[in-house]
């Protein structure tokens, strides 16, 4: 193969950054064309590198990568696309956006294309730089639950919250959710798939979420019980079907 064949072009996100040796980082990116993929970039840590400051965490940029021998690639190029600097300015929106890119990092961790998560992704980054700032827990913002129970559906493990997920009845509300029936229990089966409580307004809440862009996540005046609610269903499925918990939900 020819230096030609094994360099490409592809937009991506660097979710994580973190230093090698004196002036190089590795950056866990989530690319377009090939997912999620980790490069170094050399000599971004020199004060006069040409493009540091477009590998910042969070940044959504239009990169040139070189497929080398090793597991890692080389950012040979990079142009920005969104810097994403008001949501890297702001404690808040960072925290936020940080969760955002652990998520990522669990649920899509194979090297393969998702225009479906790459889009959900930029998109969640965008609303993100224009998002209110709270005094709540960044991971009860409701459009970083909105985020993460997209990226469930995208990744095959919905919580179901139309009917009983265990007896399939739709004639009665649902009290709990269960990761192993995958999704809200009536009170009936609650007790035998060890299901976590959950109130109306958290069922309702988590549908509306599901149900919704991304931007229309922010106007949605969640509620205290319903986002915590859908922080619960949101970190049960992650550690029922991944076996992981996000390090940034526990801070």
């Amino acid at each position: 193969m020819g230096m030609a064949s094994r360099s490409y072009k592809t937009e991506a996100v660097v979710l994580r950054s973190f230093r090698l040796g004196e002036a190089d980082r590795v950056l866990h990116l989530y690319t377009l064309d090939r997912g999620r993929v980790g490069a170094v970039a050399k000599g971004v840590r020199k004060t006069k590198s040409r493009f540091g400051a477009r590998l910042e965490p969070l940044s959504h940029a239009a990169l040139m990568l070189h497929q080398g021998s090793g597991d890692l690639q080389t950012v040979t190029g990079a142009e920005l696309v969104r810097p994403h600097s008001a949501t890297r300015e702001d404690y808040y929106r960072l925290s936020v956006g940080l969760i955002g890119a652990e998520a990522m990092l669990r649920l899509f961790s194979e090297q393969e294309a998702n225009e479906r998560a790459f889009t959900a992704l930029t998109r969640f980054l965008d609303v993100l730089d224009e998002a209110p700032v709270s005094e709540s827990r960044p991971a009860l913002d409701p459009l970083v639950l909105s985020f993460q129970l997209k990226l469930l559906w995208l990744s095959g493990y919905l919580p179901h919250l139309t009917s009983c997920a265990e007896c399939g009845t739709g004639e009665v509300p649902l009290v709990g959710y269960s990761p192993r029936a995958g999704g809200g229990v009536c009170a009936a089966c609650a007790g035998r798939t060890e299901a976590l409580g959950l109130s109306p307004e958290g069922v309702r809440g988590i549908e509306a979420l599901l149900g919704s862009p991304l931007a229309d996540a922010i106007g949605f005046g969640l509620g205290e019980r319903a986002s915590r609610d859908a922080l619960k269903v949101i970190t049960s499925s992650y550690e029922y079907h991944g076996g992981f918990r996000l390090r940034t939900l526990s801070a």
